[in-house]
């Protein structure tokens, strides 16, 4: 017989999260609220260097959210309007929506059916004369298949821009067995500190990754109205920075982020265990060629009502997500990309079948056997 249990069910549990470094946040709060140091104050800094260190990393620039970062590299990168930029077609839309905002022309490819990944073959097919960049998303915790990119883009001349919203923490393993942090690889990355990333402030924020000195400069003048030194513009700008109470909680559960990718993993080996055998329900790949962090636990279901599993899921008070449920090539916003009329069966068929289960770093044995039982009362 199937027991409910005691506390309610979230797809990400921040509150109980928080409680555990309660003391610590606390602090970090009150400290800089006593200093009023509120804007580009220490504690800015402070995380900028030790997220850094963490990623190995030259040049950490923090902003104010993780769509800036993207519009921000590609300001620096100096790419201008009509330019082409190949990216992911299964993905949120930041990704493509930055690109078309800046009057650039988004080129958007299919995935790759196991990972969910930017297919590197529809990439090659994409490129043309007018191609200057690719943006490989690091799609629900794992690495897209970098090194083959990294190798087109070389051929061609081309930018990497890493959207590592949904990713950091992972490790890329390069074919020679060498591993770097996701965002650290191409020739810049960018990330999200929204709440519920697996690094997340309690507000919005953002951040860029990159090793060259003079990309890392523009990007520092970008996010600050394009200052050099305050009141002397020698770019154009906006205004995206990190504020301290941000940066001062972001420092905080840095310490803990490979912990909360343990925490992660051991939920998702508790659901695969679950689920092994079940015709009616493909789980996550992992790719050999990256650890994964599990931002998301994304099912592919077979003949299944994922609707009316949806709904069996909501009457025994258990959430769950489609992640996402209209491809970007079918969206109102995006229709004038170039490549209109093309079709991709992958991001179709995922756009079709997938449900995302409760993913975070506090659920434990009773509540993930309680989420499993009921979708297998479903599926079976």
């Amino acid at each position: 017989m199937m027991v409910k249990v005691s506390r309610n069910i979230q797809m990400v549990d921040l509150v109980g999260q928080y409680e555990k470094i309660k003391t610590e946040i606390d602090s970090a709060i009150q400290e800089i609220i006593l200093s009023a140091r509120f804007i580009n104050g220490p504690a800015v800094k402070e995380f900028q260097s030790d997220l850094e260190k963490y990623l190995g990393v030259k040049h950490v620039i923090p902003c104010a959210n993780g769509t800036d970062a993207l519009q921000i590299a590609m300001m620096a990168l100096g790419l201008q309007r009509g330019d082409e930029i190949i990216t992911s077609n299964f993905t949120f839309a930041a990704t493509i929506e930055t690109i078309a905002f800046l009057g650039l022309v988004p080129v958007i490819v299919d995935v790759d059916t196991d990972t969910f990944n930017i297919d590197v073959k529809e990439i090659e097919k994409a490129i043309t004369s007018k191609t200057k960049a690719i943006v490989p998303v690091h799609l629900f915790g794992q690495c897209a298949d970098i090194e083959p990119i990294l190798a087109l883009a070389k051929k061609n001349n081309l930018f990497v821009i890493e959207d590592t919203a949904q990713a950091i923490g992972a490790d890329y393993i390069f074919s020679d067995g060498k591993k770097k942090k996701a965002g650290t690889i191409g020739n810049i990355g960018t990330t999200s500190f929204f709440p519920s990333k697996n690094l997340g402030a309690y507000g919005d924020a953002g951040a860029l990754f990159t090793n060259d000195d003079e990309l890392a400069k523009k990007c520092r003048m970008i996010v600050n109205h394009g200052q050099s030194t305050q009141y002397f513009y020698e770019m154009l700008g906006v205004n995206s920075r990190l504020d301290s109470i941000q940066a001062a909680i972001l420092k905080v559960k840095l310490k803990y982020l490979d912990g909360y990718a343990l925490s992660r993993n051991k939920a998702a080996t508790f659901y695969d265990k679950a689920f092994a055998g079940n015709k009616n329900i493909k789980t996550p790949s992992r790719s050999k060629n990256s650890s994964h962090v599990f931002h998301q636990y994304t099912l592919v279901l077979n003949g299944v009502d994922r609707n009316k599993l949806k709904e069996h899921l909501a009457s025994k008070e258990i959430p769950a997500m489609i992640y996402y449920p209209v491809p970007l090539h079918s969206q109102k916003a995006y229709r004038n990309a170039v490549n209109e009329g093309k079709k991709y069966p992958v991001t179709d068929k995922l756009c079709a079948s997938v449900i995302s289960l409760p993913m975070h770093t506090e659920l434990d044995e009773e509540t993930l056997k309680y989420i499993t039982d009921s979708v297998l009362e479903f599926t079976k």
